[in-house]
């Protein structure tokens, strides 16, 4: 099994603890730090949207929680056919990790690989 198919299928499995009662819409992501180590993550919802959070930026908050600095890819699956990150989480990508791959996948393992610059070509940064 290649790498990136190994993250799409831990991403999957992660999608299974989405708590989605309000949208329906699972997500699931696994992000590969350079060091091999993979950082899951699924999209919790709130009644009050704004403090909802996104599979990708659970997925990162953890890896940084745990030290984690350097990432090399980012799965993210969902029910359409290549599942984007929102603006949101490639801002959050974009400021730890802006050379990330971002591999956009469904549950059925189809994908399409994107850099996040691609994404996001003029982020926001502080230089």
């Amino acid at each position: 099994m290649s790498e990136i198919e190994m993250l799409i299928q831990k991403a999957v499995k992660a999608r299974k603890n989405s708590y989605s009662p309000y949208s329906n819409y699972p997500v699931g992501a696994a992000l590969l730090g350079s060091d091999g180590n993979t950082y899951t993550g699924t999209n919790v919802e709130n009644g009050v949207n704004g403090l909802s959070i996104c599979a990708e930026r659970v997925a990162l908050f953890k890896a940084i929680s745990e030290g984690k600095r350097d990432f090399k890819r980012l799965a993210v699956v969902c029910e359409d056919e290549y599942c984007k990150p929102c603006g949101a989480c490639r801002q959050a990508l974009m400021e730890h990790a802006p050379d990330l791959e971002i591999i956009m996948a469904n549950p059925e393992g189809k994908y399409k690989t994107v850099d996040l610059k691609s994404l996001l070509p003029h982020a926001f940064n502080l230089d």
